[in-house]
């Protein structure tokens, strides 16, 4: 669901906020999206509502990063009806895309690799990993 959906108290506003911040202190040039989902019916149907979600956009397609846009989803498990600070936190799933669609995936939820027949260069995917770990510092507390 879309991250500024899913702002609702204050202690998961300054977290999402965090998390932003997190991301856009290693890659400066990134501005984020709080609201990747359109609001039509039929993508809202395909929303987890388990989910943040918010996204980056680079000015232009990265060789580095094998895309343009990077889709950010921080996971919670579904025993309750909205996220809040309170949930379980369990992973990110994070997904590279570019004029083509999804290029690449990476799931912490899983396996922590990376799929996709394209993939971030190893200095990108090592900077990505260290993001992720920084999340679950920051939604385990």
């Amino acid at each position: 669901m879309n991250a500024a959906q899913q702002a609702t108290d204050i202690t998961l506003t300054s977290k999402i906020a965090s998390a932003v911040s997190l991301f856009r202190s290693e890659f400066p040039d990134a501005k984020v999206d709080l609201k990747p989902w359109a609001e039509d019916i039929d993508t809202q149907e395909l929303v987890d509502p388990d989910s943040i979600d918010f996204s980056f956009h680079f000015p232009g397609w990265s060789r580095r990063w094998q895309s343009r846009s990077i889709l950010v989803q921080i996971r919670f498990n579904d025993d309750r009806q909205q996220v809040d600070s309170t949930r379980n936190f369990i992973g990110l799933e994070i997904a590279g895309f570019d004029y083509r669609g999804k290029q690449w995936r990476l799931s912490t939820v899983s396996d922590w690799q990376f799929e996709g027949e394209i993939q971030p260069q190893p200095e990108i995917a090592d900077k990505l990993k260290q993001f992720c770990r920084q999340i679950f510092e920051l939604f385990s507390l």
